[in-house]
């Protein structure tokens, strides 16, 4: 097999078979196959696309490029959730633990952040000594012992990916969908899961800004995943304005762990938690219906489960468990304050997401590259959102960093964020679909 017929097959619009596609992913993980020729076929598939056998093919050809955990021995519903990333969206540091609490084994790989979004691995990683790196013998025998594992993508885990990945990126073939598709299922399909939620985002912080091709995606996504056997939905959420109230490493986590302590968290994260926890206990058939299992998630927080799940999983990978109780103390925060004030009266029209993602990056909370290192300490919390009134000298947010120099740029960023009107605006749903292969 030669990978310049497989080029030239895809240019000519023609459908590769499984084994061509086993193939390429094998070679690109192993480096048998040259940069260049895999790049001029990932061009080819931009311009000529992959149907949805070869999508799913070359989902489980990614997979199979290195080692599949084996969970199947487990008893219980396997159930990992991704979302294609936001400002301010750390759902997964309590919607772990709450899936968990319910009885549904929840194997979490999850990623880093990069440009204007948060990584879940970052927000982890403020609590000090939690390690994220496992292997796969180390998640099995902690899913085992706690049903609940949030661990990083290792180079045994779907490593043609990381290749591949990296050339999309060099290639300029970043928005192919099923290039897309592949990248995100094929990690999935390598945890040996068997259902799956997706928070697929659209607006100004999110990968995808229009809500139509945001659906292609959530489309695409739940036909491949069909195809490997794993349970799906995807809940099309907007993402104009950061969610919740916090943004960056350790105040994320800290805000998550208050909710889990049984605290009022901001509306619009919890129902984002309450929604994707419910189909999450759902999909582990721990529940009857998606409402069952939003009542179930509920009553995980409020008897104090959930949390104890977090401080379990915490200990278990090598962190502090004293954060679960008091986050204020054990959770870093960055020693440089200044507060954004509005200038005027009137009501928040809008907070562009991704001018806020940019803020905190500049803060010291994020990467412009992913060797940058991040201050899990940096970062902004909300005191207003769209739609509250303001009145001149009120606290719209508190910034903090490490540095006066980032401080300053900091807040000039984030103010360029904001609009106010005389009016309160009209808000859109937060979730605006939910679609399932149910």
């Amino acid at each position: 097999m030669r990978m310049l017929d497989l080029i030239l097959k895809k240019r000519s619009a023609l459908e590769l078979d499984p084994g061509e596609l086993e193939f390429i992913a094998a070679g690109a993980a192993a480096g048998g196959i040259p940069d260049y020729q895999l790049s001029a076929w990932l061009m080819a598939v931009f311009f000529n696309g992959l149907s949805k056998r070869e999508t799913a093919d070359f989902t489980r050809a990614m997979a199979m490029s290195g080692k599949k955990l084996d969970l199947k021995s487990l008893k219980g519903g396997r159930v990992d959730k991704h979302s294609t990333g936001g400002v301010g969206d750390g759902v997964s540091l309590a919607l772990a633990p709450v899936a968990a609490a319910a009885g549904v084994i929840v194997p979490m790989m999850s990623g880093r952040g990069l440009g204007h979004t948060g990584g879940t691995l970052d927000k982890l990683e403020a609590v000090k000594g939690f390690k994220v790196r496992l292997t796969p013998a180390q998640v099995y025998k902690q899913l085992k012992a706690t049903g609940l594992c949030m661990f990083g993508q290792t180079a045994e885990l779907a490593p043609s990916d990381k290749k591949l990945y990296a050339l999309r990126d060099a290639s300029c073939t970043v928005e192919s969908l099923p290039l897309i598709v592949a990248s995100i299922l094929s990690k999935k399909y390598a945890e040996d899961i068997n259902g799956l939620v997706m928070d697929v985002k659209y607006g100004s912080g999110a990968f995808l800004k229009d809500f139509k091709k945001s659906r292609e995606l959530a489309v695409a996504l739940i036909d491949t995943a069909k195809l490997l056997g794993i349970r799906c939905v995807a809940v099309l959420t907007a993402m104009e304005e950061p969610l919740g109230l916090a943004v960056g490493n350790g105040i994320e986590m800290e805000q998550s762990i208050r909710i889990l302590q049984g605290g009022k968290g901001p509306a619009d994260f919890v129902e984002i938690l309450e929604v994707l926890s419910g189909w999450m206990i759902y999909l582990g058939s721990k529940a009857r219906t998606p409402q069952e299992g939003v009542e179930k998630a509920k009553a995980a927080i409020r008897n104090g489960s959930a949390l104890e799940k977090l401080r379990l999983m915490v200990r278990w990978q090598g962190g502090d468990p004293r954060v679960a109780d008091d986050p204020g103390k054990f959770l870093p925060r960055a020693g440089m304050t200044a507060e954004v004030k509005a200038s005027g009266a009137g009501y928040i029209s809008k907070m562009d997401a991704r001018a806020v993602g940019q803020a905190s990056v500049i803060l010291g909370a994020g990467r412009a590259r992913a060797e940058d290192p991040v201050d899990f300490g940096a970062g902004l919390t909300l005191c207003k959102k769209v739609g509250d009134k303001v009145s001149p000298g009120d606290v719209i947010a508190g910034l903090y960093a490490s540095d006066a120099a980032k401080l300053g740029v900091g807040k000039k960023m984030f103010a360029s964020a904001l609009e106010t009107g005389s009016r309160p605006p009209k808000k859109s749903p937060l979730i605006r679909e939910i679609i399932s292969d149910q």
